[in-house]
């Protein structure tokens, strides 16, 4: 069975700015802030919420179908991801617009500043979840971070067809007014964000965070070196602790590295604790690689950080999935 990612597919523009981004805000200037950075360093690489997520899990074995928008320049990314176990057999191609952009620069803190032009991306809400129903067997949608349109067309789709599917509204929050956002989570199986953004998913519904408990599933929020709280159907927590880092790199697209070896974890029948483990793991390599899609996978390697971070029979657990 097929895990379908509904989601942005972009080219990332990543820069480093060496000094932190508080020095230089000002408290009771915010109101016209005007501000340039000097940065060190300009990598250009393959990235967007879907492009990542898929990336990822075609690392750990499985074959996931990317499902989204992008202009013709996207051929040489397809044979990228192709070559690394995705089905691309989702993507729309735009005779209009160029693949979407994402542009960010991160401080000394890893604090981040960034902007997203989304070009074919608007195209995304083009793509029928029925039509790609029809040709897959899918086990789950992951409605994520990509054109509103598209997420609140995806996710009414899968809730319809009675296709399990996962909300991580993520960056496009901030754009939802409260009914879209209910609208997004409602049926979910599973709820991602972060803490920032579960607090603002609460501000913009309206809701206690048991009348969202009502909407979902599983909720998973990540708190970053805090690791990640996930609550389950009966209300039960679990928490998890990251994989230790040997180094800080470069923070985008951590969070959609732990969900895709989340879901994979947890769609392959693995408790949500190890699932959550393993989505650490994949967290972490990320983290200390310069792009979202650079990263590799060493079996040796990642079983003994499972096994130093959580145990060794959680290394053992995971193994197969490595």
């Amino acid at each position: 069975m097929t895990i379908a990612v509904s989601a942005s597919i972009a080219t990332d523009h990543l820069m480093r700015f060496p000094g932190r981004f508080a020095d230089a805000l000002l408290a009771d200037q915010l109101d016209h802030v005007s501000l340039s950075f000097l940065v060190d360093d300009l990598q250009i690489r393959r990235g967007g919420v879907a492009g990542n997520i898929t990336y990822a899990m075609g690392l750990l074995n499985r074959t996931p179908l990317l499902v989204g928008a992008v202009g013709a320049d996207f051929a040489e990314y397809r044979a990228w991801l192709e070559a690394h176990g995705v089905d691309c057999g989702g993507v729309k191609i735009s005779d209009r617009a160029h693949t979407a952009r994402f542009v960010c620069t991160t401080d000394d803190d890893m604090a981040q500043i960034a902007s997203f032009y989304p070009g074919a991306m608007s195209e995304a809400h083009d793509i029928a979840i029925a039509d790609l129903a029809e040709e897959h067997e899918l086990e789950l949608v992951l409605v994520g971070a990509n054109d509103p349109d598209a997420m609140l067309l995806h996710t009414a789709q899968s809730r319809d067809l009675g296709i399990p599917f996962a909300a991580d509204p993520s960056q496009q929050l901030a754009r939802l007014d409260g009914d879209q956002a209910i609208s997004l989570i409602d049926g979910a199986a599973y709820l991602f964000t972060n803490k920032y953004e579960w607090a603002l998913l609460l501000q913009k519904t309206g809701l206690s965070e048991d009348e969202i408990a009502r909407h979902v599933g599983i909720r998973v929020t990540t708190l970053g070196a805090d690791g990640v709280l996930i609550v389950d159907r009966d209300g039960t927590e679990v928490r998890v602790g990251v994989v230790p880092e040997t180094k800080k790199v470069e923070p985008t697209g951590v969070g959609d590295a732990f969900r895709a070896g989340f879901l994979t974890g947890h769609t392959a029948g693995l408790s949500l604790e190890r699932a959550a483990q393993l989505g650490s793991l994949i967290a972490v390599l990320v983290l200390e690689t310069m792009g979202t899609q650079e990263w590799s996978l060493n079996k040796d390697d990642a079983l003994e950080r499972l096994a130093n971070a959580y145990g060794a029979q959680a290394a053992s657990d995971l193994e197969p999935l490595l």
